[in-house]
């Protein structure tokens, strides 16, 4: 048996939440405060990943800043001036509840998914920094995870360690590998979200079973074999030739869509992605992943989901096994850019666009 996460019900969850929680405070305030988010709600870590939203909006904010080329942001004396401007800001926090709001659901789910698949959460936390920064980027970071830390605790100045990110999530998956028993279980952390709005396990969790269901034999009398064995055949037949009539009538509805088409400057450049994922340290992953439909973890599939199939995972889930079915690289994004790239109007420059194309660029081992 294995257990997935019903992404939709996880949506809705947190957005849920989220004006439960925002429906109570803004009724007689008008902006949040950084003090108070700390004690917003019952669960600690959604409070902090709150915070930590807000702070990597304000790197973002700053690497901007880093791109003019006009000022030395690596003098010591910019770098004490931004470290205290960081502080006054820290001090300074005041969010309506437009922009509040959506940062709230945000947490909460990403909560869920840390106290469901850790692993795979803490994986898509590496591929953040830059190459080359993930020590950095855990030690800044570190003060926000609640949940699960043993599981990155010591790999912080861990002595030896190479700097890649393929030795981070190495030494990750080791950590889970030993540990995996002893962590607490998603529902005893869970059980803090609970206090606020009901979050129903059974319907979070679907439980799927690994074999297909084998139904007990009829004992049929031998007079009535032979009659039984010509019904089966009959039903058969019948059944092949519905499924025909169904493939036919879905070539046609897929060959009669009209997808809008990307123009050059929105469609994805094969072989430029290509080239850039092979010079970086995805080309001692290539070829890992078999299946993309069962290879996404449960963070990324939400993204996904959120940020480039409009919020449809049937429609992600399509797309993902028409992807296996093409034979390159090549034939992959020739595929995403007639489909997905201006239909969705995706930013072929964003995040998840460049997290997407990696997992594809790992499935072929041929460019094309």
């Amino acid at each position: 048996m294995s257990v997935k996460i019903n992404s939709k019900y996880l949506e809705n969850y947190a957005i849920e939440f989220s004006k439960k929680v925002c429906d109570q405070y803004f009724s007689s305030k008008k902006y949040m405060t950084g003090t108070e988010i700390l004690g917003l709600t019952p669960s600690k870590q959604v409070n902090f990943f709150v915070i930590k939203s807000l702070f990597e909006a304000w790197h973002a904010e700053l690497e901007k800043l880093k791109s003019n080329p006009y000022f030395d942001y690596r003098d010591n004396n910019v770098h004490r001036a931004l470290n205290e401007f960081m502080n006054v800001l820290s001090r300074s926090i005041k969010i309506d509840r437009e922009n509040f709001e959506p940062l709230l659901g945000e947490a909460v789910a990403f909560s869920i998914l840390l106290a469901l698949e850790p692993l795979s959460f803490f994986k898509n936390e590496f591929e953040k920094p830059a190459a080359g920064s993930v020590n950095d980027f855990l030690k800044e970071n570190k003060k926000y995870y609640k949940w699960h830390t043993s599981l990155i605790e010591n790999l912080i100045d861990r002595a030896g360690i190479s700097q890649t990110k393929d030795a981070y999530l190495a030494a990750l998956i080791q950590n889970f590998d030993q540990q995996k028993d002893k962590l607490k279980s998603a529902e005893e952390l869970l059980s803090e979200l609970k206090e606020t709005l009901y979050l129903d396990f059974d319907i979070l969790f679907e439980v799927v079973s690994d074999l297909p269901k084998v139904s007990e034999p009829e004992t049929v009398p031998e007079e009535q074999s032979d009659i039984v064995e010509e019904q089966e055949v009959q039903i058969k037949e019948e059944v092949a030739t519905k499924e025909e009539e169904i493939v036919a009538v879905e070539k046609v509805e897929v060959t009669s869509k009209v997808y809008k088409t990307a123009d050059s400057s929105q469609a994805i450049d094969p072989l430029q992605a290509w080239a850039k994922f092979e010079s970086e340290q995805y080309s001692v992953m290539k070829g890992t992943i078999g299946e993309l439909s069962e290879s996404i973890g449960i963070n990324q599939r939400f993204m996904f989901t959120k940020e480039l199939f409009d919020g449809n995972p049937d429609l992600m889930k399509h797309a993902l096994k028409s992807i296996d079915q093409c034979d390159s690289f090549m034939e992959a994004i020739s595929f995403v850019n007639e489909r997905y790239v201006a239909e969705l109007n995706w930013d072929k420059n964003s995040e998840p666009v460049e997290e997407f194309l990696q997992l594809i660029f790992r499935k072929f081992d041929q460019k094309g």
